[in-house]
């Protein structure tokens, strides 16, 4: 065995080159025997194994900045870098992250959870590299579609201008989540079919290297061959006009060609893009086969390729079923995703109805953007999107949206705390920043019926934007919830006078739970389930006749600019204010990763915890 004896990367870089190949095969079987049982992102990180073995034979990632871009496919490096000893705990509570996390380890450059951020942060740091007057190199590894955000071409634009030395290696796999699209993913379609031209390239100037009268040569045919491949392939260039070396096609499964190009990207002293062509999947013929499937999973088995668990219907499913439901009565509604179809529950729909459904790629403020076009024109578009990636449609949400008050449907999809994908991924914001923007509504269902009434509201009985928020998963097994058609904003689940819980979403059945355990210890609590978080009126609140007692408000948003903070200022307002007002959320920190039950018990959100801080205050 020799990953056994890899402690740090420069392990890496004693093995002969006759190694490297059993190594790459030891970590491929790493892969697969750990996140079959923790789950995680397999399809992508199969697909890097010999790129991230390449990197770490050229680079000292102790001091050279490797920025990730996305970082899912960091477990090959996280194995490489001192941390395979804990790669069993990954994604579990107080276990390795499933993203680089710089407290880790310092092999780690920089926290990594959402796209096309990778070239922007990576040249901050060879600009601050360069104003301390430090020698290192830096590296921006983009993968699995994130060249397709906007962000990205900010940061090549002017990384390219800027003339710093910086490398930044495409891993094209011509995929994102799904299946890449647009212009630029046929652009690089077309750069992979004639691996053989850079090879050739590189051939032509050694032999011309030699002698002075070679290299005038040289010189006079590189303006004959640059014209012609401009005349013929208005666009291979495209990188080069920004002001970059690029380097490639690189067959990315092969590491001596990866380490002769990442040593020449080294050495160029200038903005270098290496285009790297790997298989998503590789090395796995079920990943290999569906990479969209296996990007990311739950504990299965590597001899069937079955689910350990097998899962049930979750809330993106029944969203899904529900738009596709009525999209085939409405035809103004269209569906919008932001890369991810099959994670938004809309593969249905795109194949019911694919003249109105876009994939827009990895860029949610174009989608956003796009949405309000639709919508000015006529259109009812909805935009299924996760809550953490929203956060990246802000300006559009503002500007776009609410500025003109147009019906645009934002249904966002893993709210509250999503598990094991951690503080990159969890939703902890959106009921914050959705309710300030102007003439948003937001809509927060406990159960899959909820959904599907608030869906129909949503598209049909409601003005301007609107947002039906749901969580990662299945629905509570007791939600207990009655369906109403009309615009109620909350709903009183249980009767009670010694104190009140409000909450909304799915921690009703905890708040629920926290009710029945008061009511054991002879504690009555009112149980008040919002409905509707955005926009809420000091009226409603004080129509809650919520126990003026004690009141505790429960919820997974962060602590600031909670819906708890707005409650209480609008029951002040209307001079009804309890004498204890509870705040239960995660806080001011956005929390680690683990199971959501963990979660919950770890914030105090679960339905004991709730039960114990009401008994506490009601001493």
């Amino acid at each position: 065995m020799i990953l056994e004896h890899i402690a740090s990367p420069a392990d890496v870089k004693k093995l002969s080159k006759d190694q490297l190949p059993l190594l790459c095969e030891e970590l491929r079987s790493e892969l697969l025997r750990g996140i079959s049982t923790t789950g995680g992102h397999l399809a992508s990180n199969l697909g890097v194994v010999e790129l991230t073995v390449a990197i770490h034979r050229v680079f000292d990632t102790s001091r050279d900045r490797l920025v990730f871009d996305v970082g899912h496919q960091c477990y090959v490096h996280k194995l490489l870098t001192g941390r395979q000893v804990q790669f069993s705990t990954l994604r579990r509570q107080d276990g390795l992250s499933g993203f680089p996390k710089p407290r880790e380890s310092v092999h780690d450059a920089f926290i990594a959870g959402h796209a096309s951020n990778s070239v922007s942060v990576a040249l901050g740091m060879a600009r601050g590299r360069t104003l301390q007057k430090q020698d290192y190199s830096v590296i921006a590894l983009l993968g699995d579609g994130a060249l397709g955000g906007g962000l990205s071409f900010e940061g090549l634009n002017d990384a390219g201008a800027s003339g710093e030395p910086l490398i930044v290696i495409l891993n094209d796999n011509g995929m994102s989540i799904s299946r890449n699209v647009g212009g630029l993913a046929r652009h690089l379609a077309r750069l992979r079919r004639n691996p053989s031209y850079q090879a050739f390239k590189q051939r032509y100037r050694r032999f011309l290297g030699g002698t002075t009268a070679g290299k005038r040569v040289y010189r006079v045919s590189h303006h004959i061959k640059t014209a012609l491949k401009e005349s013929v392939f208005p666009g291979s260039t495209l990188f080069e006009h920004m002001g970059f070396q690029y380097i490639g096609p690189v067959n990315g499964h092969h590491i001596p060609q990866l380490v002769s190009a990442l040593t020449a990207a080294k050495n160029a002293g200038r903005p270098v893009l290496l285009h790297v062509h790997t298989i998503k999947g590789k090395g796995y013929p079920p990943a290999e086969q569906e990479p969209d499937r296996w990007h990311s999973v739950g504990p299965f088995s590597i001899q069937t390729g079955q689910p350990q668990c097998k899962s049930g219907a979750d809330f993106s499913s029944a969203f899904g079923e529900a738009l596709t439901e009525l999209a085939g009565q409405n035809s103004r509604i269209c569906a919008i995703t932001a890369g991810m179809p099959s994670g938004t529950g809309l593969t249905a729909f795109s194949a019911a109805f694919p003249e109105r459904f876009f994939d827009v790629g990895i860029a949610e403020e174009h989608a956003a953007a796009m949405a309000a076009g639709m919508a000015k024109q006529g259109m009812i578009p909805v935009f299924a999107v996760y809550s953490t990636f929203l956060q990246r449609s802000f300006d559009q949400l503002l500007h776009d949206v609410s500025l003109q008050n147009l019906h645009v449907v934002f249904a966002v999809d893993r709210a509250g705390l999503v598990g094991a994908d951690g503080e990159t991924h969890h939703g902890c914001f959106d009921p914050a920043y959705l309710s300030m923007i102007p003439g948003m509504t937001v809509l927060c269902p406990s159960d899959f019926a909820e959904l599907r009434a608030m869906l129909r509201q949503a598209i049909d009985e409601y003005d301007g934007p609107v947002a039906v928020r749901y969580p990662r998963g299945g629905e509570p097994s007791e939600s207990g919830s009655k369906v109403v058609s009309d615009h109620a904003s909350f709903a009183v689940r249980r009767q009670g006078t010694a104190c009140s819980i409000v909450t909304y979403g799915t921690l009703i059945r905890e708040a629920m739970g926290a009710a029945e355990i008061l009511h054991e210890a002879g504690i009555e609590a009112q149980v008040v389930q919002l409905r509707r978080i955005a926009p809420l009126t000091a009226q409603e609140a004080c129509a809650m006749a919520l126990s003026r007692r004690c009141l505790l408000v429960l919820e997974d948003c962060l602590e600031s600019g909670c819906v708890g903070q707005r409650l209480a200022a609008l029951l002040a307002e209307g001079g009804s204010v309890p004498e204890k007002v509870i705040l239960q959320n995660p806080g001011a920190s956005v929390p680690d990763h683990g199971t959501v039950a963990q979660l919950y018990r770890r914030c105090r959100l679960d339905a004991a915890s709730v039960a114990d801080t009401l008994k506490e205050a009601l001493q």
